[in-house]
């Protein structure tokens, strides 16, 4: 019987995606004629939501930004294959299934992130999956944790989170359950 939650973080812990979303954004925001380079979507960017680091760049044109990630979203299969996967928390997730729940919680979108997971034959590894259109509140608020950890009806002290950027942290730390801290640089 399972009374234990994992939650993973999908870009940057489980699966090293900066290079897919990089090129997926400065294909998308080319077309609009809006130069990104690597370094400011590390810096800005990356692990953040859209909504929040896009308006910087297009300005405050709400049509340009849906049209901007959406367009992303579309050329996301096209770069996939620049993803990494980080094996040790794969075997961790199919090794530790009978004692623990397995949860997925991400701000990237549903699509991008399904496509990521049957890239690499994970969409049948996780007993939930929580993306950007599922949790109302983003990181750093902890919504999408505790919306994992009531579904299973496991308590912050029976649960593990996978975190790698300092926004997913903070929101595992407000979420009242242990963190651990994936360094991007072992992917």
């Amino acid at each position: 019987m399972r009374d234990k939650l994992a939650i993973f973080d999908m870009d940057g812990t489980l699966i090293d995606t900066r290079m897919v979303n990089f090129r997926s954004y400065q294909a998308a925001l080319k077309e609009e004629g809006i130069d990104l380079s690597y370094d400011y979507f590390m810096k800005e960017c990356f692990g953040k939501g859209y909504k929040d680091y896009l308006p910087p760049l297009i300005g405050d044109d709400v049509e340009k930004l849906e049209r901007v990630h959406k367009r992303k979203i579309g050329l996301y299969k096209d770069y996939i294959d620049e993803a990494r996967l980080h094996p040790t928390l794969t075997d961790f997730i199919r090794g530790m299934k009978a004692s623990y729940y397995m949860a997925l919680v991400t701000t990237a979108s549903g699509d991008n992130v399904l496509d990521e997971l049957k890239h690499f034959s994970l969409d049948n590894d996780f007993d939930l999956i929580l993306t950007a259109e599922s949790i109302p509140r983003h990181k750093p608020d902890p919504q999408g944790f505790l919306m994992a950890m009531e579904r299973f009806g496991i308590s912050a002290e029976r649960t593990v989170i996978f975190e790698d950027s300092d926004v997913g942290i903070e929101a595992a730390k407000r979420s009242g359950a242990s963190v651990i801290r994936i360094i991007n640089d072992v992917i």
